[in-house]
C-alpha cells in the first residue's frame, strides 16, 4: 500500500512559515506547495526526544513488548521518533533491554514512534552522582560496551569522567560515531572541559545530576554553558527553573528539549517502577520516596507548550523540541519539514493543543 497524501495548515519550513500544503508518497516529503486559504493550525515537525525510559506504564529496562508500549504511548502525544533509554542496572538486565530497543528499531509497527536507537544512561556514571539511578555503576569499559554494541545500535551514552579517569573510554565511544555525554557526575570545570574537548558534545539533563555552577567553581554546567554548542534539558518547569533555562538558551546554541519520561508518563497519580526502583507520581512530577526527582511524566507536545510559555516563540520551540536533536545525532531526514525527508509531523492547534500526529505520513488519528 502505497503512503500518500497531503495536509494543509501553516507549515513550519526551514525558512519560516509557509501558508499551503505538504505532499508526500511513500511516507517521504515530496514538495511543499503555497496557498492561499490553507487552515490556521501549525504543521510542525515531529517531537524527537533523545531521553526516554518509559510511558503509559511500560519501562524499556522491562524489556519485551515494553518498548512498544512506550513507543507508542509517546507517538500519540506528538513524539515520531526517540531514543529509548536504559538505566543504570546490572548488566545482564542492560543487555535484556537492548535486545528489545533494538527488536523494536528493526521492526517498526503503525502508530509507534521509530526507535532511532538506544541512549544508553549509565552504568558508567559517578556512584557519588547517582541521582534516580539505581547503585549499580561501574568504570567505563571498552570490553563491555562493544557487547552492548552487538546487541543494539547505541547512538548516545551518558558518561561521568570519574567513570574514565584516563579519558580512553570517551575516546572511544568519539572514534565509533557513538555521542559521548557528560552526566551524574561531580566533575569540576577543568575536567569537564577537558571531555568535552576529548569530544563530549552534550550533556545529559543539563543542571541535573551534576556539579553545579558557583563562580569560584563552575562545575560541569560552567564547562557546558562555556563550551558546548548542544545539550540536552528537560523543560517540565519542575526540573529546571524557567530562568535557568533562558539563561542556557542564551549561551548554548542548540538547546533541545528530552522527557526523560519514566511509566508514570500518560497515567494517573500513584506508584511505578523506574528500572529496580519504586517511584511515585503526583502532579507533574516523579520521585523517589526520599524526594529526589526520579525521570518526569512529561511528554513532548508539553515541553513544547512549555517552552512558548516561557517566551519562545511556536517556531523556536518546534526547533529545541525536533530539529537540533536531530541534527546532534546526525538525523538529516528528521525534525524538519523539507522535501525527501521523512514525513513526519504534529498539528498544533492555534491554543497549542496537539490535534494531530503522522509518522512517516501515516495518521495516528
Amino acid at each position: 500500500m502505497i503512503n500518500s497524501g497531503e495536509l494543509a495548515g501553516q507549515i513550519l519550513t526551514p525558512g519560516g512559515f509557509v501558508s499551503g500544503r505538504i505532499l508526500w508518497r511513500d511516507g517521504l516529503i515530496e514538495r511543499i506547495e503555497k496557498a492561499h486559504g490553507a487552515p490556521e493550525a501549525y504543521v510542525l515537525p515531529g517531537f524527537v526526544d533523545l531521553h526516554c525510559h518509559g510511558g503509559g506504564g511500560a519501562d524499556v529496562m522491562d524489556g519485551g513488548e515494553a518498548v512498544r508500549t512506550v513507543a507508542a504511548t509517546h507517538a500519540a502525544t506528538g513524539t515520531t521518533s526517540f531514543l529509548a533509554t536504559t538505566m543504570t542496572a546490572p548488566v545482564p538486565d542492560i543487555e535484556k533491554a537492548l535486545a528489545a530497543a533494538e527488536s523494536v528499531r528493526k521492526a517498526p509497527a503503525r502508530g509507534e514512534a521509530t526507535v532511532l536507537g538506544v541512549h544508553l544512561e549509565g552504568p558508567f556514571i559517578s556512584p557519588e552522582r547517582l541521582g534516580a539511578q539505581p547503585a549499580n555503576a561501574i568504570p567505563g569499559s571498552i570490553e563491555l560496551m562493544r557487547r552492548f554494541l552487538d546487541l543494539a545500535a547505541i547512538r548516545v551514552v551518558t558518561v561521568a569522567t570519574e567513570a574514565d579517569r584516563d579519558g580512553a573510554f570517551i575516546r572511544y565511544l568519539v572514534e565509533a560515531g557513538i555521542r559521548a555525554q557528560l552526566g551524574h557526575s561531580l566533575a569540576d570545570y577543568e575536567t569537564a572541559a577537558e571531555a568535552i574537548r576529548c569530544g563530549c558534545r552534550s550533556v545529559t539533563h543539563l543542571f541535573n545530576a551534576m556539579s553545579p555552577l558557583l563562580h569560584r567553581a563552575p562545575g560541569i554546567v560552567g564547562a557546558a554553558l562555556a563550551h558546548l554548542d548542544y545539550a540536552e534539558l528537560i523543560p517540565d518547569l519542575l526540573h529546571v527553573h524557567p530562568g535557568a533555562i533562558r539563561a542556557a538558551l542564551r549561551a548554548i546554541p542548540n538547546v533541545y528539549a528530552v522527557t526523560d519520561a519514566t511509566p508514570a508518563t500518560g497515567m494517573p497519580d500513584g506508584a511505578y517502577k523506574l528500572g529496580s526502583q519504586s517511584v511515585f507520581k503526583c502532579d507533574n512530577g516523579v520521585r523517589l520516596a526520599d524526594g529526589t526527582l526520579a525521570g518526569s511524566c512529561l511528554t513532548m507536545a508539553e515541553a513544547f507548550r512549555n517552552l512558548v510559555s516561557i517566551g519562545l516563540t511556536i517556531e523556536e520551540a518546534s526547533r529545541r523540541t525536533s530539529t537540533f536533536a536531530a541534527d546532534y545525532i546526525e538525523e538529516a531526514s528528521r525534525g524538519r519539514l523539507v522535501q525527501g525527508a521523512f514525513a513526519d509531523m504534529v498539528v498544533i492547534e492555534t491554543n497549542l493543543s496537539l490535534a494531530d500526529v503522522f509518522v512517516g505520513g501515516a495518521a495516528l488519528s
